[in-house]
């Protein structure tokens, strides 16, 4: 779609109210120098799931869709030529003729429902752009991008999932207006910070890549005549897989019973040939111990994102002992468990292997040390009597740690006390309350939550 179409790089204004659940799973990124023919932009981004996508310029042709006479070439990458800016049929120059937009990635879905009156366009992207519009060294920018657009007969609450999250828009019948164009207008743009700082972008909502489910695709680059991989073909509709929530579709759901989805999505994304480790990232691990009548009760819990089946996870334990972890629907998102005694803050070896599914990634492995599990179970401030009450526990029942609590601020507000794993606070501060209270164990667990505040 990214080919035929245009996509502008301000940002629009949002004409609803929107919320959104998303998990940044961007990876790495190209640390540079950053080289004039890829119009110093960075050259690559990896995702979680250990694919390594670069800026897409190739001219390589779709060998399943002709081009047709007139129209833009039915290139593989998200090529979009501007008059006066970027004219595909001459080479590649930056910067006298060089695209206003690339992308690293695009993943793009529609729903047009005649019945329904529903006219949506979704757009998901990693895009280079400039911070003036057009291509001028010294102000490359990159971002994380989800934009949606819907034309709407009717008002209402709207429900809209995709791969990278969930929105919630309220139309009223002013945004309808005469004709319900853009009813719903979002775009949302993360990571443009100063020009040629592209980390930014890690922060997104993209990510991992959605990629065809019929893919990769190899076609051979004409200016070069080498074979380059592709993770979709932009000239077609494909199922696709890589969400982190397994909701690989758009859906949109509204008033009078309007639930229309479509698995279809235009995609695009040159595989890089630079070779990275496998990506690890460690979310929780964790430890629990209490006793029971058979004596202590034990466990150690390990969760991680890598790349999902063919690629493995495993840890050891701090036993040394291996424990295969498991991988459910294709999110990367791993677990294990070992049933041995715990040694807290000693560090378990956390491994990912992600050679099956890319023949150059090499295995990854890393230490994380082993934590209790905090829990904070109240977190109240008055402001009649000016008191501090805090209810916090530690999962290590067994040689229960010490709990001290800070404001959010950093600020230490005191220890927590109690003959057991479930400890107390009760403490004056004056004059006024800090925004979160976070409690943390000698043991290296910790728990961060909002203060209820009591009249």
């Amino acid at each position: 779609m990214h080919s035929k179409v245009s996509i502008a790089s301000a940002a629009i204004v949002l004409v609803v109210a929107t919320s959104h659940s998303a998990q940044a799973a961007l990876f790495n990124l190209d640390p540079g120098p950053y080289l004039p023919e890829n119009g110093s932009f960075a050259a690559w981004y990896q995702d979680t799931h250990g694919r390594t996508l670069d800026l897409c310029l190739s001219r390589a042709l779709s060998s399943r869709v002709p081009s047709v006479p007139g129209d833009v070439p039915s290139y593989m990458c998200s090529l979009l030529p501007a008059p006066g800016v970027y004219d595909d049929t001459q080479p590649l120059v930056f910067t006298s003729n060089f695209p206003d937009e690339a992308f690293w990635f695009t993943g793009d879905a529609a729903i047009v429902d005649a019945a329904t009156g529903v006219d949506l366009l979704y757009v998901s992207a990693l895009e280079a752009a400039f911070s003036g519009g057009l291509p001028v060294e010294g102000e490359q920018i990159s971002f994380a991008r989800i934009r949606i657009r819907v034309d709407l007969p009717t008002p209402g609450t709207y429900t809209i999932t995709h791969p990278y999250g969930v929105e919630v828009f309220e139309v009223s019948a002013d945004d309808i207006g005469d004709d319900g164009v853009r009813a719903i207008n979002l775009t949302r743009d993360i990571g443009i910070g100063a020009p040629k700082t592209y980390d930014g972008a890690l922060a997104g909502d993209i990510g991992p890549f959605l990629r065809s489910v019929n893919g990769p695709y190899n076609e051979t680059n004409p200016d070069t005549g080498q074979v380059e991989s592709f993770i979709g073909d932009p000239n077609l509709e494909e199922a696709v897989t890589g969400s982190p929530f397994a909701t690989n579709y758009v859906r949109i759901e509204g008033p009078d019973g309007i639930d229309l989805r479509t698995d279809l999505f235009a995609v695009s994304g040159k595989l890089s040939s630079v070779a990275l480790p496998t990506p690890v990232k460690v979310e929780r691990a964790t430890y629990s111990r209490s006793t029971a009548a058979s004596g202590t009760v034990a466990q150690q819990d390990v969760f991680v994102q890598a790349p999902p089946p063919p690629g493995t996870a495993s840890f050891v334990d701090t036993t040394s002992s291996t424990v295969a972890m498991t991988e459910a629907n294709a999110t990367g998102n791993w677990y294990g468990q070992s049933g041995n005694a715990p040694t807290p803050l000693a560090n378990l070896s956390i491994s990912a292997d992600n050679s099956a599914a890319i023949a150059s990634s090499t295995a990854t492995t890393l230490a994380a040390p082993l934590v209790d599990l905090v829990t904070i179970h109240t977190a109240e401030y008055s402001l009649a009597s000016g008191q501090l009450t805090l209810v916090a526990s530690s999962s290590d029942e067994t040689t229960p740690p010490t709990l001290n609590a800070s404001a959010s601020t950093g600020s230490p507000i005191g220890a927590l006390s109690g003959a057991g794993a479930l400890k107390t606070l009760t403490t004056g501060i004056t004059p006024i309350p800090p925004a979160r209270v976070t409690v943390t164990s000698s043991n290296g667990g910790s728990d961060t939550e909002e203060l209820v505040i009591l009249p």
